[in-house]
């Protein structure tokens, strides 16, 4: 743990990579008052991307930087997604109403990862931080008090000294293979394609289009300038054995054939290999992995950069927590079991559903085009299922419930869960969370032993007035919910006992006397 008294080092976090993780890291640390170094051994930001979505989750965690709304801006509203089949729209699945009253965020934001990085660039140049390019990672040496790391530099090897070093340096992690840790999983045998093109027809509406009529997948997503659409397919037949000579005109036809696609320009064109692993352990010592570094899979759903920045956000609070010394060093211990926990889940899922919608025969084409949109379609009239799908697909649903961190239920909340967004009027529970700090909430009245105890720890006190939402929200009335900095519940408890909260806080040496929330 470090000293107040100590020195700051004038770098605590060197970061490898800066991808969108690596950048959210940097900008969440940067706000949080730890000097961060962000190395990228490329000479600039890409300029053609794969991942497109940004979820409802990440939007409201974005709140926190001020983010929010510059994204939603420049980029484009996916109000529904459709399912083809047989050359028709099978189903559509709605998102503005399935969304509705479980976050201010109900639909899918497209907004492509080379205008996403430029964004992060741009607001971590405005806190004084400017990526190093052509700054390669060589090794490190991890002593248990820092890390010293090689690096090769446009003016030659140098050396950094830091506190830690977080690896966002992707698939191919120097970080992970350095750190000895496995990376089990397998290869999809198909090829992934992606063109960026102009063009026009029934599936250029603003809408996410998915054919279903083949066993390789074809997604067509709508972008924020009318007319644009980016086409996220796979080949698995004898083309994927020449992927790289692979052209624009060997895919096109699929989606001209079947959605009724007019091509009138092809800006960009590009063919990848998806993996499915996730990295045995998450950090070792004084290094960590974060996003594609830690787990890759199939960007069926738009998971993979939103569960990145999902990393770099968890660990963010907590490095800045230990390194400002209002946290013991073993806070950081529970970044692996949260974030790895749902990266497998997440592999599994993504997994099961690319495996369905790329089988292959005569049966599994029946059911796909014929089975599965009326099945679809029949279950998503169920409002519990279409909750269900909002909330996996968003990533609301993600929590840490049973773990170090989490304790407790009050109402339907329980210790892990992402607080239940309820807002009426003026009144809006998710504010308050825009400040990165431990907060408590309380629906009702703030008793006065609970009032003194958040005074004596200047632990932020919020009370809302009760109401009938806060009820249908799962709320508890006059319940203790104390809120971590990345606004997950970490204590959920039906009274207002400070010794209960002390206890809570002891037990995981959080918020540590006489030390400022972190």
């Amino acid at each position: 743990m470090t000293s107040q008294a100590e020195p700051r080092p004038a770098t605590e976090v060197l970061i490898a990579g800066a991808g969108p993780s690596g950048l959210v890291l940097a900008l969440w640390l940067t706000r949080l008052k730890v000097a961060v170094r962000i190395i990228d051994r490329t000479a600039s930001s890409g300029t053609t991307s794969r991942a497109l979505a940004v979820q409802a989750r990440t939007l409201e965690l974005y709140e926190q930087l001020d983010l929010t709304q510059t994204l939603v801006a420049r980029g484009h509203k996916v109000p529904a997604v459709n399912l083809w089949a047989r050359g028709e729209r099978a189903a559509r699945l709605p998102f503005e109403h399935i969304g509705a009253g479980l976050t201010r965020y109900s639909f899918m934001e497209i907004f492509p990862q080379d205008e996403h990085e430029r964004l992060l660039i741009e607001r971590l140049a405005d806190l004084g931080v400017t990526v190093e390019r052509n700054t390669e990672l060589l090794g490190f040496t991890d002593d248990g008090t820092r890390v010293v790391a090689r690096l090769r530099t446009p003016d030659g090897e140098r050396v950094c000294e830091a506190r830690y070093l977080a690896g966002c340096d992707g698939a191919r992690s120097l970080v992970r293979e350095h750190i000895g840790t496995g990376f089990p999983g397998g290869t999809y045998r198909q090829v992934f394609y992606v063109a960026d093109i102009e063009g026009s027809g029934r599936c250029v509406d603003g809408e996410l289009h998915i054919d279903l009529d083949e066993a390789d997948f074809l997604a067509v997503f709508p972008l924020a300038r009318t007319g644009r659409v980016r086409l996220v397919g796979t080949v698995s037949d004898e083309r994927a054995e020449r992927a790289q000579s692979l052209e624009f005109a060997d895919v096109s036809g699929k989606a001209i054939d079947h959605m009724g696609l007019t091509v009138q320009a092809v800006n960009w064109f590009s063919t990848y290999h998806v993996h499915h692993r996730v990295a045995a352990s998450f950090a070792r010592g004084r290094a960590f992995l974060v996003g594609d570094a830690a787990h890759i899979h199939s960007p069926v759903g738009g998971q993979g950069m939103n569960t990145g920045i999902g990393d770099a956000i968890n660990l963010a609070w907590k490095l800045a927590s230990v390194l400002n010394g209002s946290a013991d060093g073993e806070l950081l211990d529970s970044y692996e079991p949260e974030r790895s926990a749902f990266a497998r889940r997440l592999v599994a899922t993504t997994d099961r559903v690319f495996s369905f919608v790329t089988a292959d025969g005569p049966i599994a084409d029946l059911v796909r085009t014929r089975f599965a949109p009326m099945a679809i379609s029949r279950a998503t009239a169920l409002a519990p299922v279409r909750e269900f799908l909002f909330r996996t697909v968003s990533q609301l649903g993600v929590n840490y419930r049973d773990m170090a961190l989490a304790a407790g239920v009050a109402g339907q909340v329980h210790g892990g869960d992402r607080l239940p967004w309820v807002a009426q009027g003026t009144s809006d529970n998710f504010v308050p969370l825009q400040q990165m700090q431990w907060q408590v909430h309380v629906y009702g009245e703030a008793a006065a032993p609970l009032r003194h105890a958040c005074q004596a720890r200047a632990l932020a006190l919020h009370v809302f007035p009760w109401t009938p939402a806060h009820e249908s929200a799962g709320l508890r009335r006059d319940a203790c919910y104390l809120m971590r900095p990345d606004t997950y519940v970490a204590l959920a408890q039906p009274s207002q006992d400070p010794a209960v909260l002390a206890q809570f806080l002891s037990d995981r040496r959080l918020l540590l006397p006489g030390r400022a929330p972190g």
